[in-house]
């Protein structure tokens, strides 16, 4: 039996899920996930699972109305008497709240998008005549404050990578551990700040994914789409080094095509990649908060330094607005543009 791509076996988790979550949902919500299922990831669809179970749940424990009404025997027609007062109330709530006794917190980017499902569902509803008024879209997106990009300098990454090699300052248990997997977490830190790619698409490569002929690894973007990334000789290297040790490795049933194995043999998961990553990059600072993206930033800026190409930058990282790079790496813009100045002399010096 053949083994199911990273990506597909997540695609079925998310599925199932989703479908279990629908059936404590408003029987309504069905067909909007069918509508949307052809142009949408299962980790959107479940994603906006979350977020509509949030409202429906607060519109139950808000109208007294509501408060002995199941969630899933919820009429449609309730939506058609929300007004963007409401929305905006939700929102507000949306700040901080208690469910089941636990304290849950949104900043302003978690409000951002639960807004953003919520419009993404009425959109749907409205268009195609399910409903008669779509109060979402009248109700502003939160103002989003840019936060400082956190990366990691030139000479932070040689000595991350010097200090995964060494296990230098690691205590003494980590000292243990680091015997058996240095070769694997070279590669994956390498292959992470070489490349660009998302720790998900890493996580998720097989064996056959890796082309060492033209120096590429086959990745699955988010939205699904297949590409080529090309690498250095450093990540070649990084790789060659830890492939000796994966050969001689006997991998668990449904890892065995896995390109990075966890201690157990089985195919290593994207907690286990943040946890090493964090675990190095504190022996390096002590001031940044480094996680597998902040290394993609690192990349994505050393790139764009390099060449000043943001349509580049955007295409390796799979931005698929340009924008979005662009805002990302403004900082560096602003570096640029300075720059300019030196360039240009009006007159010669005497």
């Amino acid at each position: 039996m053949n083994e199911k791509a990273y990506y597909e076996d997540v695609n079925l988790k998310n599925e199932l899920k989703l479908r279990e979550m629908l059936k404590k949902m408003p029987a309504f919500c069905k067909q909007f996930f069918i509508g949307i299922e052809p142009r949408t990831s299962s980790r959107t669809r479940l994603a906006y699972a979350y977020d509509l179970d949030t409202f429906f749940d607060y519109l139950k424990q808000n109208n007294p109305l509501l408060k002995t009404v199941d969630v899933t025997s919820l009429p449609l027609s309730i939506l058609n008497q929300i007004t963007p007062q409401d929305i905006e109330e939700y929102l507000f709530y949306l700040k901080y709240y208690e469910k089941d006794g636990v304290a849950h917190a949104n900043d302003e980017r978690g409000i951002k998008r639960k807004l953003a499902s919520l419009r993404t569902f009425y959109r749907y509803l409205y268009k195609n005549e399910m409903i008669e008024n779509d109060p979402a879209i009248k109700v502003d997106m939160p103002k989003i404050h840019d936060k400082t990009i956190v990366r990691l300098d030139a000479d932070e990454v040689a000595l991350l990578l010097d200090v995964v090699e060494s296990g230098e300052n690691l205590t003494a248990r980590q000292q243990i551990y680091h015997e058996k997997t240095k070769k694997r977490d070279l590669a994956i830190l390498t292959l992470l700040l070489g490349t660009g790619i998302r720790v998900s698409e890493c996580v998720g490569l097989d064996l056959d994914d890796v082309d060492f002929k033209n120096n590429g690894i086959k990745i699955h973007r988010k939205g699904g789409a297949e590409v080529i990334v090309y690498f250095g000789d450093e990540v070649r290297q990084a790789l060659l080094g830890y492939m000796e040790e994966r050969n001689q490795i006997e991998a668990l049933d449904g890892s065995t095509n896995a390109l990075f194995l966890s201690l157990k043999k089985s195919r290593i998961n994207v907690r286990s990649v943040e946890n090493l990553v964090k675990k190095y990059a504190k022996l390096v600072t002590s001031l940044k908060n480094i996680t597998p993206h902040k290394l993609r930033s690192t990349y994505g800026t050393a790139l764009y330094r390099e060449t000043g190409d943001i349509y580049l930058v955007a295409d390796v990282l799979g931005h698929k607005d340009v924008n979005t790079t662009k805002k990302h790496y403004a900082a560096i813009e602003d570096d640029r543009r300075r720059s300019a100045a030196k360039f240009v002399h009006l007159r010669e010096d005497n």
